[in-house]
């Protein structure tokens, strides 16, 4: 084992998770081909990109939660106090009132998303690649036009829900594509950027575990250190990225984010055509 190529990927991870929790996309989507190219078989690039976002994710969340662009908490952590909630305001209401809009959103990405984590891991190794980049690349480049004519749409939990199972299905099937469309899908809906953003690193975390844990039951795992190294660089990376989310002008950064995630869309779609 040479440690240089090892001291690479955990750079890379930790560039990309940057990226990725400072803008809420780009980890997977660019680091899956890229390491392709590298010469990774994709057995060892998808789930290496997974549970390391998981990681990342979840370092992020917790920085996203302290810099305040999202707040996590929830009302009470007390046994005896949600258990006299529940008992007296019964289970939908409880949750309405006892969680924050930012926890809820993750929730409601999550709920739906880990179904259609397995479901993007199962399809992965059954149907043919193509058909699936091309629908990822049209869906993120209409995401990305979205964006940057400003148009919007009213918030609603129906449509969300619809973004995060969308998006999670792409996590799943492809290792990327969950950013650009829960991040952006949701400032389409007319979410606020910080939230997006810090909903998204969140709600990743448990849908890619879920989608790492379905990729290896059906085709096990073949690399050792490839997920270690970048499961180190996501941590470090996803440390600054928040406080990237903190300093981006919310005007700026949607403008930015639609160029981001249209040229994305652009790759994936591009890179289809060059087979």
């Amino acid at each position: 084992m040479q440690i240089l190529p090892i001291i690479l990927i955990v750079a890379v991870g930790a560039v990309m998770e940057f990226i990725d929790s400072g803008l809420g996309m780009g980890y997977g989507t660019v680091l899956t081909p890229l390491l392709m190219a590298f010469g990774y078989k994709s057995l060892d690039v998808v789930p290496s990109i997974l549970i390391s976002q998981a990681i990342g994710g979840l370092t992020a969340a917790y920085f996203h939660h302290r810099l305040h662009n999202v707040d996590f908490r929830p009302k009470t952590m007390h046994p005896g106090r949600i258990a006299s909630g529940i008992k007296e305001l019964g289970l939908v209401e409880s949750f309405r009132l006892g969680f924050s809009t930012d926890l809820k959103i993750v929730f409601a990405i999550f709920f739906l998303g880990i179904v259609a984590a397995v479901t993007g891991s199962v399809v992965a190794v059954r149907v043919p690649e193509a058909i699936m980049t091309g629908y990822i690349g049209a869906m993120v480049v209409a995401i990305g036009i979205l964006l940057i004519s400003r148009k919007t749409f009213e918030f609603t939990w129906k449509r969300l829900m619809a973004i995060g199972f969308l998006a999670s299905f792409n996590k799943g099937f492809s290792g990327g594509g969950f950013g650009p469309l829960s991040t952006g899908g949701q400032l389409v809906i007319g979410n606020e950027q910080r939230s997006s953003i810090g909903t998204t690193t969140l709600a990743e975390v448990p849908i890619c575990i879920i989608g790492f844990m379905t990729y290896i039951l059906q085709k096990g795992y073949g690399s050792e250190w490839l997920p270690l190294a970048l499961c180190i660089g996501a941590a470090v990376g996803a440390v600054f990225g928040a406080r990237l989310t903190k300093r981006l002008d919310q005007d700026t950064g949607k403008v930015l984010l639609g160029v981001l995630i249209f040229l994305l869309g652009i790759k994936t779609l591009w890179k289809l055509l060059l087979g």
